[in-house]
């Protein structure tokens, strides 16, 4: 058996990406304790170059997959399945969005984080901030049509990047068969894509080494003590979301065992949590997808648009922590209203995240929702800033669970699941092979 092969089975890449994770933690906190600067810079340089690569794939993977996704609708039925496959899916985004921020607000109310917490930004925190575009919905619906077709592949605007492809994908469904060849172009670039995509899965152990030692080299007492508080809050709720209500609704709602999703999902889950992008782990939730008996067609639809539009951590657990721990941090008391106000903006604007920065767009949009003064929302997500990296990875992990368990639930209610597939053991997505097969499914 090749080196390759035996490297991707299940269990080996598992305990490589954890013996990555450790060694890692190590590295970076002996760096830390010991102040050896080259030491950190190598760890930093390992864990960005590992990152660019993956956010290399993101623009070609969301556009590709999107316009692949919709135009596979077809085969599942007419029109009109589409668009019930379509609203089904965006209703449990919503329903698992307001289970979400309602868990994060109650862990906010409860156990208020930032009381009592004296803490003060660093002006170079203060002064990145300033230069970013905060979160708005005129600055959203500004920011959603590109004025160049081009421009917004060049310059990474994953917004206008989704716009574009749900209309030329939507277009290309409504011409049909004069499509096809560029439907089949578009498809085999999405292949080669998910291609590249596995190879660069296949240096995630060395990666976590660099991206989980550079964290523990960088972020010191100085701000994780104090912003403990913020760190657990986070946690608690993303957790609470990805290991309770998730398998709550696998279980009632999709028939599907917990053991059974997290036994496929894991991978990931895993690799959502060190790269912290959702784009950059698109091609295995679709996989996983496809591992979990969803049909093939319905994933190639669902994910891709969850993936944009389905953040849990990032747009409804994350943004309500933050918020009460913004305000405690002021002595600012929030009202009835304000709380309502969160939950409205978790639910209806999680597509305002769309991007690598959407941690930032969401709270922006929360806190200036909430009506928190000016001076209040820049010091408070410049305090915050300081520890992203750490909440990012819970944060996202919870995003992509997300992403793959509303397909399941839509699809198990939809007739779209293959059970026999369900059950069947499977090996990590893109290390061994490619998606199971599937039988065509009657108009």
């Amino acid at each position: 058996m090749s080196f390759i092969r035996a490297y991707t089975r299940p269990k080996v890449f598992g305990l490589t990406v954890l013996a990555g994770l450790v060694l890692g933690a190590l590295t970076g906190f002996l760096a830390k304790q010991t102040g050896q600067t080259w030491l950190v810079a190598t760890l930093t340089k390992i864990g960005g170059v590992f990152t660019d690569l993956l956010q290399l794939t993101v623009i070609p993977l969301v556009f590709t997959a999107i316009v692949v996704g919709i135009t596979s609708l077809r085969r599942l039925g007419g029109s009109r399945t589409a668009a019930r496959l379509g609203g089904k899916t965006l209703l449990w985004f919503a329903i698992t969005s307001l289970v979400a921020v309602l868990i994060g607000l109650a862990i906010g109310i409860v156990f208020k984080p930032g009381s009592g917490v004296q803490v003060t930004p660093s002006e170079s925190a203060l002064n990145k901030l300033a230069t970013r575009d905060t979160g708005s919905w005129s600055a959203f619906f500004d920011s959603l049509v590109p004025s160049n077709l081009f421009s917004a592949f060049t310059e990474g605007r994953v917004l206008q990047v989704v716009f574009i492809s749900l209309l030329i994908g939507f277009a290309a469904y409504a011409i049909g068969e004069r499509a096809a060849p560029f439907v089949a172009l578009t498809r085999s670039a999405f292949d080669l894509v998910q291609k590249v995509v596995g190879w660069i899965i296949l240096l995630a152990p060395l990666g976590v080494f660099g991206l989980i030692g550079s964290a523990f080299a960088t972020y010191g007492n100085s701000f994780v003590k104090p912003l403990f508080s913020l760190i657990a809050a986070v946690y608690a709720g993303a957790l609470l979301v990805l290991f309770v209500v998730y398998p709550l609704l696998l279980k009632f709602v999709g028939g599907v065992s917990p053991v059974t999703f997290f036994a496929k999902a894991w991978t990931a889950i895993q690799f959502a949590f060190v790269s912290r992008s959702s784009g950059a782990t698109l091609p295995l939730s679709r996989q996983t997808a496809a591992n979990l008996g969803v049909d093939a067609d319905y994933a190639s639809f669902a994910v891709p648009l969850g993936t944009t539009t389905k953040m849990d951590g990032c747009a409804a657990v994350y943004p309500a922590v933050a918020t009460i721990f913004i305000a405690n941090l002021f002595g600012i008391q929030l009202g009835v209203g304000q709380y309502l106000l969160i939950i409205a903006v978790a639910v209806f604007g999680a597509i305002a995240t769309a991007g690598t920065t959407g941690w930032f767009t969401m709270l922006t949009l929360t806190l200036g929702a909430v009506n928190l003064p000016p001076e209040v929302i820049a010091t408070g997500v410049a305090v915050v800033y300081a520890i992203d990296p750490i909440l990012d990875m819970v944060r996202t992990a919870t995003n992509v669970a997300g992403q793959i368990t509303v397909p399941v639930l839509v699809a198990r209610g939809e007739g779209l699941i293959d059970d026999e597939v369900l059950n069947a053991p499977s090996a990590p997505p893109l290390l061994d092979g490619p998606e199971p097969a599937r039988e065509p499914v009657p108009a």
